[in-house]
C-alpha cells in the first residue's frame, strides 16, 4: 500500500489533477442525473382484467374467473393469486415470487391468458394483462374546474393531454372523472310497437350497413380506376338514413321514428374541485426522466394553454411530486454544507486551518465521485439514494480525520510534510482498508434484501457501497497528496496534553486498576438501559409515522343509493369542509361502484391538500377538528386516512378468513369484528362481505316463452332498451379518439323497473308481453366477490388506534381464532406479514454481516479474542441506540431502525479496529500490557472523539428535527421532511456516543484483560 501512496505524492500533479477531473465529473453527473421521486421498481405483481358489461358478480365468478384461475395456476413462481369478481368486470392479481424475471413472467402470463380467452363467453372484451411499475404511477396531477357544462371540461381536458403527450419525457396522461361518448337513439316505446320493430332484424339491418367493404379497383387497359363502397357510419346523417324496418316498397329509417343525441354514458361518478364541477389530468413520466424538468415543462405548457381557456376555468396542481424531490436534493446540500462546516470548526480548532481544508474537500470529493459511480451504474437520483447519500454524510470523514491526525502528530515531531503523510497514510492504511471493509461487509447482505421493500431499498447499500469506496480513496491517495503538497514543515515541538486528556489518564489509569469491575459495571449500566427500555418503550412500528401533505376522507353509507343521491351525501360532508382554512384545495370524487382497493360500501372520497407544514396544526388537530364539524352528519360513516409513506400500504391489520362454506366464513368475520370491539385498540373496521341490497331477476318462463315465438336473447334485449341501452353498431367520428357505442334507449322517464312489465316483444305471434312469460322477481343483492388462491375469501382490515401496538394487539386477537366455527382458516396479512418479513431478514443480514466482519477482524489481528471484543463492542453499541430512542421519544422502526443499528454496526468497529491495531504495535515495541492499554487510550482519544462528534453532530439537525440551511440563512423547525430520518438519526447517534465512551474505556480495560487471561 505504501508504494501506491508513496507513487501518488511523487506524481501529485496527475493525481491533484485526477482529483479535479473527479470532482468536475461529479457535479456534470448531479446536473444531468434523473432525478425522481420513487425508484424504477418492478413489483412483483401482474392482473390480468375482464370485461363483459351487465355481467352479475356470481356469473363473472363462474364464466371469467375461474377459467382464468385455471389456466394461471400451472405458472412457475407465482406467490398468490387474488381474484376479484364485480358487476360488468373481473380481475385475476397474480403476485410472483421475489426475483422473477419479469419480462419472462409476462409473456409466460399472456400464453395462459390467450389459452384461457376460448373459454371465456364470445361477447366478453379481449382479456388485458397490465404490468405493475412504480416509475409509471403519476408524478403530476392537474385538476380543471369552473363552473361550466361537464362536455366542456371534457373537451378541454382531451385537448390538453394530446398537447401534454407531446412533452418528449411524459409517457401518457390519463383523465380521471373522463365520460365515455355515446350517440344515443332515443325512442318511445308506443312507436317500437306500432312499426313492429323486430330487435334481432334491426341489429342485422344496422350491421349490413355500417361495412368497410374492399371493393378493389378496376383496370380497363386505358386507366386504371381504384373502387370505393363508402359503408362505414362517420357522421349523424348516416344513422339518421339507416333502415330499421322494411315492408314491401316502404322503408322505415330512424329519422322517421327516433331522437338522436350525442352524449355520454351514464355517469359512474362525479368530480368537483373546491366545491366546482372538475376534471383531473393525471400525468405520468418515462422511466428515467428527470421529475423536476417534466413536471416544470408540463406547469409551463399548462400555463401557456390556460390564455386558451374560458376565464371560469381554474386550474390547480393537487399533486406534484417533484417538490418533494427538490425539498430531499436542497436537504442533501444542507446537510452536507453543514457535515463540512462542523468538520471544519472541529478541524480547525484542534488541527489547524490546512488540516480542515484538506479534510472538509475529502466530503464533497467522496459525494461526487459516490454520485458519479451512481449515474455511471445506471441509478437516477430517487428519494432512497438521496436518503443514502444523507445516511454516509457522517461516515465519509472517518479515514481522513484519522490519517490527518497523525500527518499532524508526524509533523510536529519534525518530519518533512511529503514523509509525514506518506508514513500516516502507510500506517493507517490496513486498519482504515479493514474499517472500510468491515462497514462494506454490513451493507452487501442488504444487496438481496427480498421482496417490494427489498427492491426499493436496494439503492440503499449500492450508494453507500460506492460512497465508502470513494471515501477510501480520498483519505488514503488524494488526501495524503494534498498533505504532501500545501503542507508546511512543522517546527518540533512537544505537544502538551489539554486539561481534557489529562482527566482522561487519570480516569483510564484507575479503570485499568480494576478491568473486572469496569467490565462489570459497564454489563450493569447496558442491562439497566435495556430494562428501562422495555419498562418505558414507544412501541414497534413498520415505517415512520410522518406528517403528511395530504389527507382523504372515506365516506361510507349503505342502501340502494344511486349515483346522485351518493353524490348528495357527499355534497353535504363537501359543504361543510370546503374552505378549511389550512386546506389548500378539496378533491371531491362520488362514486357508483368504488374502485377494488376501497370498502364496498365507500360512496366517496374527499382529497384534501394541506396548506405548508409551517402555516398550519398537526394533521391529527386537524382531523380531529373536520370530525367536529360533520360530527351531526347522521347515516353516514366517516374515516379519515393520512397520506401513506414507504413501501406499506393500507391498513396495518389484515386478516383473511376463508372456509368450504361461505355462510361459516361470513360468520367467523362477525364473530371476529365482536371480539375485535371487545378487546378495544382496533378502529376503522372494515370487511368485504356483501352489502345488503336488493337485485331484480328476470325469471324466464322458457316453455311459455317459446310457445309464443320469445327467447331469452330476446327478452335480453328488450331489457338493456330500459337499461344502458341496445347496442347497435360502433362508428369513429373525428373529435373521438376510440370508438363511440351507437345505442338504442328509452326516453328517461321510461326507464324504471315498472316500465319491465310494459315492454312487449315482436315475435312471429306478433306482439307479445313480456309480464306473458317473465316474472320479476326482488332477490338479495351480491356484491364483489374475491378469491384467494382459487378459494372464496374474504377480509377483515382494521387501524390500530393511538396509544396501541400492532404486534401486541394481533396477539390478543389470534388467542380467540381457535372459538371460530370448524372448517374456517384465518390468515395475517398486510403490515403484519410485512414487518415479520422485513425483521426476519434484517436478522438474517445482521448475522450474515457479522460473519463477514469476523473473518476481515481474524485477518487483521489474527486473535479470536480480539475479534470477539470488536464484535462485542457492535452488540453492547444496541444499548446506546435503545437509549438513543427513549430520549428522543422515537418508536422502534422495523425498517428504519433496523437499518440504524446495522450501519451502525460498521462505524462502531472503526475506532476499535484502530485502537487494537495501535496496541498491538506498541506490544510488538516491547511495550507492557499496562502501559500499552493506557498509552494506546491517550493517543487514539483525539481522533476518536474527533470522527464520533463529527458523525453525531453530521446527524444532530436530523436527530432534532432541524433543517438547517447555510445557503439562505434559516432553520426549519419540526419539517416533515426530518420526520423521516430521526429514528434512524437517534439510533446511530445514540449507538455512537454510547459505543464511543465503550471503546474509550472499556476496550483498553478488555485488552488489558485479554493480555493477562491468555497470558495464563
Amino acid at each position: 500500500m505504501e508504494a501506491l501512496i508513496r507513487a501518488a505524492l511523487i506524481r501529485s500533479r496527475a493525481t491533484l489533477t485526477l482529483f479535479t477531473f473527479l470532482l468536475i465529473g461529479g457535479f456534470a453527473a448531479y446536473q444531468v442525473i434523473p432525478k425522481e421521486a420513487n425508484p424504477d421498481v418492478v413489483i412483483p405483481m401482474m392482473y390480468v382484467s375482464m370485461s363483459l358489461e351487465g355481467i352479475s358478480p356470481e356469473d363473472g365468478e363462474r364464466l371469467l374467473v375461474r377459467p382464468m384461475e385455471q389456466e394461471l395456476r400451472s405458472l412457475e413462481g407465482v406467490k398468490k393469486m387474488t381474484s376479484t369478481s364485480s358487476e360488468g368486470h373481473a380481475s385475476v392479481m397474480l403476485e410472483f415470487d421475489a426475483g422473477f424475471d419479469p419480462q419472462s413472467a409476462l409473456q409466460n402470463v399472456r400464453e395462459k391468458v390467450d389459452t384461457a380467452r376460448s373459454k371465456l363467453p364470445a361477447e366478453a372484451d379481449e382479456p388485458r394483462v397490465h404490468e405493475i411499475n412504480v416509475a409509471l404511477f403519476p408524478v403530476l396531477s392537474v385538476a380543471l374546474s369552473g363552473p361550466v357544462s361537464e362536455a366542456e371540461l371534457v373537451y378541454l381536458a382531451r385537448r390538453l393531454k394530446e398537447v401534454i403527450e407531446g412533452i418528449p419525457e411524459v409517457l401518457e396522461v390519463d383523465i380521471g372523472g373522463d365520460r365515455e361518448d355515446l350517440l344515443e337513439i332515443i325512442v318511445d316505446p308506443q312507436v317500437l310497437d306500432s312499426y313492429q320493430i323486430d330487435y334481432a332484424q334491426l341489429f342485422n339491418l344496422v350491421s349490413s350497413n355500417n361495412r368497410l367493404v374492399a371493393a378493389g379497383s378496376l383496370d380497363t387497359g386505358a386507366g386504371r380506376m381504384p373502387m370505393k363502397v363508402p359503408g362505414v357510419i362517420e357522421t349523424l346523417d348516416d344513422v339518421l338514413g339507416m333502415p330499421v324496418k322494411v315492408e314491401g316498397d316502404t322503408v322505415i329509417t330512424f329519422a322517421d321514428i327516433a331522437i338522436l343525441q350525442r352524449s355520454f354514458k351514464d355517469p359512474a361518478g362525479f368530480a368537483r374541485i373546491n366545491g366546482h364541477p372538475g376534471i383531473v389530468l393525471e400525468i405520468s413520466k418515462r422511466a428515467g426522466a428527470n421529475i423536476i424538468d417534466t413536471n416544470t415543462q408540463v406547469r409551463a405548457l399548462v400555463e401557456q394553454a390556460r390564455s386558451q381557456m374560458p376565464d371560469s376555468i381554474q386550474v390547480n396542481y393537487i399533486m406534484d411530486q417533484s417538490d418533494e424531490v427538490r425539498m430531499m436534493l436542497d436537504e442533501l446540500l444542507n446537510n452536507v454544507l453543514t457535515a463540512v462546516v462542523l468538520v471544519l470548526i472541529l478541524i480547525i480548532a484542534t488541527m489547524g486551518l490546512k488540516s480542515a481544508v484538506m479534510v472538509g474537500l475529502t466530503i464533497p470529493g467522496a459525494f461526487l465521485t459516490g454520485i458519479l459511480m451512481v449515474w455511471a451504474v445506471g441509478y437516477t437520483l430517487n428519494i432512497i439514494v438521496l436518503f443514502s447519500l444523507i445516511l454516509v454524510a457522517g461516515m465519509l470523514v472517518d479515514g481522513a480525520i484519522v490519517v490527518s491526525e497523525l500527518a499532524d502528530r508526524h509533523l510536529r515531531e519534525g518530519q518533512s510534510p511529503r514523509e509525514a503523510w506518506i508514513q500516516a497514510a502507510s500506517r493507517m492504511s490496513w486498519p482504515i482498508i479493514a474499517s472500510t471493509a468491515t462497514t462494506l461487509s454490513v451493507f452487501i447482505p442488504l444487496l438481496f434484501w427480498p421482496g417490494v421493500v427489498g427492491e426499493f431499498m436496494k439503492y440503499l447499500p449500492a450508494t453507500v457501497i460506492l460512497c465508502l469506496l470513494a471515501s477510501l480513496a480520498m483519505a488514503l491517495v488524494f488526501l495524503p497528496t494534498m498533505g504532501g503538497v500545501l503542507s508546511s514543515k512543522s517546527v518540533r515541538e512537544e505537544a502538551q496534553p489539554g486539561a481534557f486528556t489529562q482527566l482522561y489518564r487519570a480516569l483510564l489509569a484507575k479503570l485499568l486498576q480494576a478491568p473486572w469491575l469496569t467490565l462489570l459495571g459497564m454489563l450493569v449500566l447496558i442491562l439497566l438501559i435495556y430494562t428501562a427500555y422495555g419498562r418505558f418503550n414507544h412501541g414497534v412500528e413498520f415505517f415512520p409515522d410522518v406528517e403528511p401533505e395530504t389527507l382523504q376522507l372515506q365516506v361510507r353509507a349503505r342502501g340502494d343509493l344511486s349515483v346522485y343521491e351518493k353524490d348528495q351525501l357527499l355534497q353535504r360532508i363537501e359543504a361543510r369542509l370546503n374552505h378549511y382554512p389550512e386546506v389548500e384545495s378539496l378533491y371531491a370524487r362520488s362514486f357508483a361502484m368504488p374502485s377494488m382497493q376501497m370498502g364496498t360500501d365507500v360512496i366517496g372520497i374527499l382529497q384534501f391538500r394541506l396548506v405548508d407544514w409551517h402555516q398550519r396544526r398537526h394533521s391529527e388537530a386537524i382531523i380531529q377538528s373536520m370530525r367536529e364539524l360533520t360530527e351531526d352528519i347522521h347515516g353516514i360513516e366517516l374515516e379519515f386516512r393520512k397520506q401513506d409513506m414507504g413501501p406499506g400500504q393500507g391498513k396495518p391489520v389484515e386478516l383473511l378468513i376463508s372456509s368450504d362454506d361461505p355462510d361459516l366464513s361470513e360468520q367467523a368475520v362477525e364473530l371476529i369484528r365482536e371480539q375485535m370491539l371487545t378487546l378495544g385498540g382496533f378502529q376503522d373496521i372494515e370487511d368485504d362481505r356483501t352489502l345488503p341490497g336488493i337485485e331484480w331477476r328476470l325469471q324466464v318462463d322458457r316453455e311459455a316463452a317459446a310457445r309464443l315465438g320469445a327467447d331469452v336473447m330476446s327478452v335480453g334485449n328488450a331489457v338493456q332498451l330500459v337499461t344502458q341501452g341496445l347496442l347497435l353498431a360502433t362508428y369513429r367520428p373525428e373529435d373521438a379518439t376510440d370508438e363511440v357505442d351507437i345505442r338504442v334507449r328509452l326516453p328517461q322517464d321510461w326507464r324504471s323497473v315498472d316500465q319491465l312489465n310494459r315492454l312487449t316483444l315482436h315475435t312471429s305471434r306478433g306482439q307479445v308481453p313480456l309480464s306473458h312469460f317473465v316474472s320479476l322477481q326482488p332477490a338479495p343483492r351480491v356484491g364483489n366477490l374475491h378469491r384467494v388462491d382459487g378459494v372464496r375469501t374474504l377480509t377483515l382490515q382494521a387501524d390500530i388506534a393511538e396509544g396501541y401496538r400492532l404486534d401486541e394487539r394481533l396477539s390478543a386477537l389470534s388467542g380467540f381464532f381457535d372459538q371460530l366455527p370448524e372448517g374456517v382458516r384465518v390468515r395475517t396479512g398486510g403490515e403484519d406479514a410485512d414487518q415479520r418479513e422485513a425483521a426476519q431478514f434484517l436478522s438474517t443480514a445482521f448475522v450474515v454481516a457479522i460473519f463477514l466482519m469476523l473473518l476481515i477482524l481474524l485477518v487483521q489481528f489474527n486473535s479470536f479474542y480480539q475479534t470477539a471484543l470488536v464484535l462485542s463492542a457492535v452488540v453492547f453499541s444496541t444499548a446506546g441506540v435503545l437509549l438513543g430512542l427513549l430520549i428522543n421519544g422515537q418508536s422502534f422502526g422495523i425498517v428504519m431502525v433496523g437499518m440504524g443499528i446495522i450501519a451502525l454496526a460498521g462505524i462502531v468497529v472503526n475506532n476499535n479496529i484502530i485502537l487494537i491495531d495501535t496496541y498491538n504495535l506498541m506490544r510488538q515495541e516491547g511495550m507492557a500490557p499496562y502501559e500499552a492499554a493506557l498509552e494506546t487510550g491517550v493517543l487514539r482519544l483525539r481522533p476518536v472523539l474527533l470522527t464520533a462528534i463529527t458523525t453525531i453532530l453530521g446527524l444532530m439537525p436530523m436527530v432534532l428535527g432541524v433543517n438547517v440551511n447555510l445557503l439562505e440563512p434559516s432553520l426549519g423547525l419540526g419539517a416533515p421532511s426530518t420526520q423521516w430520518w430521526t429514528q434512524l438519526s437517534s439510533a446511530i447517534a445514540g449507538g455512537l456516543a454510547f459505543a464511543t465512551l465503550l471503546t474509550l474505556l472499556l476496550t483498553p480495560c478488555m485488552l488489558l484483560l485479554g493480555a493477562r487471561v491468555l497470558k495464563r
